[in-house]
Protein backbone atom coordinates (compact mmCIF):
# COMPACT_ATOMS: atom_id res chain seq x y z
CA UNK A 1 0.00 0.00 0.00
CA UNK A 2 1.54 3.53 -0.92
CA UNK A 3 0.82 5.82 1.74
CA UNK A 4 1.39 9.91 0.75
CA UNK A 5 0.82 13.42 2.23
CA UNK A 6 0.15 14.86 -1.79
CA UNK A 7 -2.75 14.67 -3.82
CA UNK A 8 -1.29 13.27 -6.68
CA UNK A 9 0.90 9.98 -7.49
CA UNK A 10 3.45 11.81 -9.57
CA UNK A 11 4.45 8.86 -12.44
CA UNK A 12 1.41 7.73 -12.14
CA UNK A 13 -2.08 6.69 -12.78
CA UNK A 14 -4.97 6.62 -10.80
CA UNK A 15 -7.68 4.40 -12.35
CA UNK A 16 -10.25 4.72 -9.63
CA UNK A 17 -11.28 6.49 -6.73
CA UNK A 18 -13.23 4.66 -3.91
CA UNK A 19 -13.29 7.75 -1.31
CA UNK A 20 -12.74 9.04 2.51
CA UNK A 21 -10.89 6.30 4.42
CA UNK A 22 -10.16 6.79 8.14
CA UNK A 23 -8.71 5.35 10.73
CA UNK A 24 -9.09 6.59 14.94
CA UNK A 25 -6.81 6.05 17.92
CA UNK A 26 -7.63 6.88 21.21
CA UNK A 27 -5.22 6.91 24.03
CA UNK A 28 -5.28 7.49 27.85
CA UNK A 29 -3.19 9.54 29.99
CA UNK A 30 -1.75 7.50 32.93
CA UNK A 31 -1.06 9.51 35.97
CA UNK A 32 2.38 8.03 36.62
CA UNK A 33 3.45 9.56 33.12
CA UNK A 34 1.97 12.46 33.40
CA UNK A 35 3.75 13.65 36.99
CA UNK A 36 6.41 12.46 35.19
CA UNK A 37 6.07 14.47 32.27
CA UNK A 38 5.50 17.14 34.59
CA UNK A 39 9.12 16.86 36.13
CA UNK A 40 10.61 16.90 32.43
CA UNK A 41 8.80 19.83 31.41
CA UNK A 42 9.95 21.21 34.54
CA UNK A 43 13.78 21.20 34.49
CA UNK A 44 13.77 20.74 30.58
CA UNK A 45 14.02 17.45 28.37
CA UNK A 46 11.96 15.13 26.07
CA UNK A 47 8.90 12.61 27.49
CA UNK A 48 10.09 9.88 26.24
CA UNK A 49 6.89 7.81 27.41
CA UNK A 50 4.82 10.14 25.90
CA UNK A 51 6.37 10.15 22.71
CA UNK A 52 6.02 6.26 22.05
CA UNK A 53 2.60 5.92 23.10
CA UNK A 54 1.82 9.00 20.56
CA UNK A 55 3.68 7.42 18.41
CA UNK A 56 1.73 3.96 18.94
CA UNK A 57 -1.42 5.10 18.37
CA UNK A 58 -0.35 7.34 14.85
CA UNK A 59 0.44 3.60 13.78
CA UNK A 60 -2.61 2.18 14.77
CA UNK A 61 -4.51 4.84 13.69
CA UNK A 62 -2.91 4.49 9.98
CA UNK A 63 -3.21 0.78 10.26
CA UNK A 64 -6.64 0.89 10.76
CA UNK A 65 -6.97 3.39 7.84
CA UNK A 66 -4.67 1.38 5.38
CA UNK A 67 -7.54 -1.78 6.56
CA UNK A 68 -10.16 0.16 5.38
CA UNK A 69 -8.66 0.69 2.25
CA UNK A 70 -7.33 -2.28 1.37
CA UNK A 71 -10.83 -3.76 1.51
CA UNK A 72 -12.11 -1.54 -0.79
CA UNK A 73 -9.66 -2.61 -3.28
CA UNK A 74 -7.31 0.08 -3.34
CA UNK A 75 -3.49 0.08 -3.63
CA UNK A 76 -3.03 3.75 -2.13
CA UNK A 77 -4.19 6.52 -0.27
CA UNK A 78 -3.74 10.03 -0.77
CA UNK A 79 -3.98 13.26 0.91
CA UNK A 80 -3.49 11.75 4.10
CA UNK A 81 -3.87 14.01 6.94
CA UNK A 82 -2.81 13.60 10.70
CA UNK A 83 -4.43 15.00 13.74
CA UNK A 84 -4.50 15.02 17.48
CA UNK A 85 -6.97 15.93 19.50
CA UNK A 86 -7.63 15.83 23.29
CA UNK A 87 -10.28 14.78 24.92
CA UNK A 88 -11.82 15.77 28.12
CA UNK A 89 -7.93 16.89 29.20
CA UNK A 90 -7.21 12.62 29.94
CA UNK A 91 -7.41 11.30 26.68
CA UNK A 92 -5.61 11.97 23.26
CA UNK A 93 -7.81 10.83 19.77
CA UNK A 94 -5.26 10.41 16.78
CA UNK A 95 -7.33 10.44 13.90
CA UNK A 96 -5.21 9.39 10.22
CA UNK A 97 -7.66 10.38 7.20
CA UNK A 98 -6.90 9.95 2.92
CA UNK A 99 -8.50 9.31 -0.11
CA UNK A 100 -8.17 5.91 -1.26
CA UNK A 101 -7.58 5.11 -4.78
CA UNK A 102 -6.11 2.64 -6.98
CA UNK A 103 -3.35 3.28 -9.30
CA UNK A 104 -1.33 1.78 -12.49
Amino acid sequence: MLLTTTSTLQGKEIEQYYGLVSGESVIGANIIKDFLAGIRDIVGGRSGSYERVLKEAKEDAIREMTAQATSLGANAIIGIDLDYETIGGTMLMVTAAGTAVRYR
